[in-house]
């Protein structure tokens, strides 16, 4: 008997034996705690699409795509480049983070050639405090036509993938250079105030699904950025464990946290209803991940996820060349304290003489963020070599379970009539609504341990 063989047949007779025991009465399985993966969907470290995407576990993929390749008339778009990498992405069983541009340094202008036949001012400089220096090509963000395809843009892009299962987030984009809302050092060519509401009423408008991020939270009284933070958007900070946390130092005002306190408790509370995301500051790529970074300026790593609530992160660091077995052991690691991190506790399982099952589940948040998707549940009945015999969905759901020590509690009850006799455990999982996506798995022994993407909870008697 192989090895295989003996290991089902030892499990098989477990199940056999505990109902024998429980004599068909309730019975309360306590689960085992283990490290969730750190390819969970939609959270954990993000390499653009185009990338070595196979050097570190990831559910997400980052591209950039500019306006001009999209907006091709003042009603006419062309969505072939984006479904082209939205499909590429989803084949790989990943969700795609996306960003819009206009203009971005050392790029040619990515403004619809329509609005500058139809006059748009753009002003051609050259951005010496980078070194090396950029060229840059900046659009009059005052300019009506401009601001008026901006909000047609929006809108139709959200007619068109407004929940679409390939898109896991967006960031705003559309203003600035890379689309980041800023155009340092040259702020007088940046987005005025009322520019920059119609661009987020847009957005708001147009996306009620698929979370968009904002690159700079700010409150009623911020001298640059439209209030934003009482409208429906999550944040990333893109100099994450650089330019994240509050140093003391007037010079680093601008530092993400330091923005958040100053747009106060709404923004501050963000998270809990809106992800956050970013991308790790280049500067320290790869290194944020060792015991002892050698960047002056790097930031601890686990305190800038603890104090932002964050659950994605661009990266280039750990896809852009071979990493050693420690740095990537280190990063797992901190990818699976981001965002959240599911952990069914116990199992109360209680077959009764009216062909039910009741089920009570104790699920622990231990990540730092909520699930933002409302995925469907499903428990199922297993054989006891891990045939899976019958589904049944529940009403369950896991965005509403947040980061805290005390479980939440799951209920149902299943009707298990006509049950063929090879039925032997019960198991749970969540269905990722993009095809061949992804599973999320529980940080719990029990994942997969009888059927893939299942978290086996118990026995069940005949």
């Amino acid at each position: 008997m192989n090895q295989v063989m003996m290991k089902s047949t030892w499990i098989g007779l477990l199940g056999v034996v505990t109902c024998l025991l429980i004599e068909a009465k309730a019975e309360t399985f306590q689960l085992a705690p283990a490290a969730s993966p750190a390819d969970n969907p939609l959270k954990g470290l993000v390499p653009y699409a185009d990338a070595n995407v196979d050097r570190f576990p990831h559910s997400l993929e980052f591209n950039y795509l500019k306006l001009s390749d999209l907006m091709v008339g003042h009603d006419t778009f062309d969505w072939k480049p984006l479904e082209s990498k939205l499909d590429m992405i989803a084949s790989r069983g990943c969700q795609a983070v996306f960003r819009i541009w206009v203009e971005y340094p050392n790029q040619p202008s990515g403004v619809p050639q329509f609005l500058i036949e139809d006059g748009l001012k753009v002003t051609s400089w050259t951005n010496t405090e980078e070194k090396p220096a950029s060229k840059n090509i900046t659009p009059d963000y005052e300019d009506e036509k401009l601001v008026s395809a901006l909000e047609r843009f929006v809108q139709e892009f959200g007619q068109r993938y407004d929940g679409d299962q390939r898109l896991g987030f967006l960031t705003a984009g559309l203003l600035g250079s890379w689309g980041e809302w800023h155009s340092w050092p040259r702020a007088e060519l940046f987005a005025s105030k009322a520019t920059q509401l119609r661009v987020l009423k847009a957005y708001s408008q147009a996306f009620t699904k698929t979370p968009v991020l904002l690159r700079y939270p700010a409150g009623k009284s911020n001298p640059r950025y439209v209030a934003n933070d009482d409208l429906p958007f999550g944040y990333h900070d893109d100099s994450f464990a650089w330019g994240t946390l509050d140093t003391g130092n007037p010079d680093d005002s601008w530092f993400y946290m330091n923005l958040l306190a100053k747009a106060g408790d709404n923004a501050l509370n963000k998270w809990k209803k809106h992800p956050i995301g970013g991308e790790i500051r280049p500067e320290v790529w790869g290194q944020i991940f060792d015991a002892n970074p050698t960047h002056k300026q790097a930031q601890d790593f686990a305190k800038c996820v603890q104090q932002t609530h964050a659950s994605w992160l661009m990266d280039s660091g750990m896809f852009n060349k071979k990493q050693s077995a420690d740095r990537v052991q280190r990063a797992t690691e901190a990818v699976q304290r981001m965002g959240y991190d599911f952990y069914v506790q116990s199992a109360r399982i209680d077959r009764t003489e009216a062909q039910q099952i009741e089920v009570e589940l104790q699920v622990l948040n231990n990540g730092v963020a909520p699930f933002y998707y409302d995925w469907s549940m499903e428990l199922a009945v297993l054989s006891s070599t891990g045939d899976l015999l019958k589904t049944y969905p529940v009403d369950w759901k896991l965005n509403t379970i947040a980061p805290s020590a005390t479980p939440e509690m799951m209920k149902t009850t299943l009707l298990m009539q006509d049950l063929p006799d090879s039925a032997a455990k019960l198991a749970l999982r969540v269905v990722n609504p993009l095809p061949k996506g992804k599973a999320l798995r529980f940080a719990n022994a029990a994942q997969d341990a009888d059927a893939v993407g299942w978290l086996t909870l118990g026995p069940i008697c005949k």
